[in-house]
């Protein structure tokens, strides 16, 4: 193997395993919330996977069938964009000197996969559904923006590597608590989890997915998990230093923060009711965007003050 191939194989093993890994997490939390036992739920992905393997695609009248596939195989593309630029403990894939510029367009990629869900299967639930996923991504994407622009300013670079080693010291989420949690709620919103989730709501029998079946449904829903790992080792990288640690390896600092960090967004999902997207609204522009930006003013004057 190439030494130019370890970073490629390395960001997809880390991404399809931890995926994995996700999913049996989540089957887990449901098990023991419906009374289940633990090796059930655990397994309970691998079941549903075998299950919509077997199953027959489905279709719906007059449905633009390009942009419904395209819709959902764009969900597991964006990840691996997204991992690209993430040093995982080795430098990234693409170690790009605007990588949280590129992070942030594959985050916007997902506005349009899901739309497309939407549009593709010309059914009202689903158009419906894809309308509330964009009034969301309104409100969190915008906040989402400052904060992701604050370790930018704090590191003085775009680049991914140069802001992992800026955190030799105090990691980030020390002095950027505000734009940490705000990062934390745009990786819930653009993965349509937990409670920003409407795009998949049990009262538009399930949104855009209510028309998905076999292969087709598998990919989107193998690509949330998909996007709540990209998102977990980038917000790792950014605010919590990376591979930056004691004794251990970098690789594995790196694989532990992300791990805790996933394990807590998965668990979002259970314990933390779902948001209408109106009541999301009023949040994201009153209370986030404002937050972002104050967090982004008190890190650019300490770093003018330097």
């Amino acid at each position: 193997m190439s030494v130019e191939l370890v970073p490629v194989v390395l960001s997809l093993a880390v991404l399809w395993v931890t995926g994995a890994a996700a999913a049996g997490w989540d089957g887990l939390l449901a098990a023991r919330a419906d009374g289940g036992s633990a090796p059930q739920g655990v397994l309970a992905p691998v079941a549903e996977t075998a299950r919509l393997l077997r199953q027959r695609r489905r279709s719906t009248l007059a449905a633009d069938r390009a942009l419904w596939r395209i819709g959902g195989a764009g969900l597991v593309v964006a990840p691996l964009w997204m991992i690209a630029v993430v040093p995982l403990g080795p430098p990234p894939v693409l170690d790009s000197a605007a990588g949280v510029v590129w992070f942030n367009a594959a985050d916007v990629l997902v506005w349009a996969m899901v739309w497309l869900l939407g549009w593709g299967a010309n059914s009202f639930y689903s158009l419906v559904a894809a309308y509330r996923f964009l009034a969301s991504a309104l409100a969190y994407e915008l906040p989402l923006m400052f904060a992701l622009t604050t370790p930018s300013v704090a590191a003085g670079s775009l680049r991914m590597t140069d802001i992992v080693t800026a955190q030799q010291g105090w990691w980030y989420v020390v002095w950027m608590p505000v734009a940490f949690v705000i990062v934390c709620v745009g990786v819930i919103g653009f993965s349509v989890w937990g409670p920003l989730s409407p795009a998949v709501g049990r009262d538009l029998a399930g949104g855009v997915l209510v028309e998905l079946s076999g292969p087709d449904r598998l990919l989107v829903q193998a690509g949330r998990y998909l996007l709540l790992v990209a998102g977990s080792a980038f917000v790792a990288a950014v605010f919590l230093g990376g591979g930056n640690g004691p004794l251990l390896p970098a690789w594995v600092w790196m694989a532990v923060k992300t791990t805790v960090l996933l394990a807590g967004l998965v668990a979002a999902r259970r314990r933390v009711p779902l948001l209408r997207p109106d009541r999301f609204l009023e949040i994201g522009w009153l209370v986030l965007l404002p937050a972002a930006l104050v967090q982004l003013l008190v890190v650019a004057v300490v770093v003018v003050s330097r």
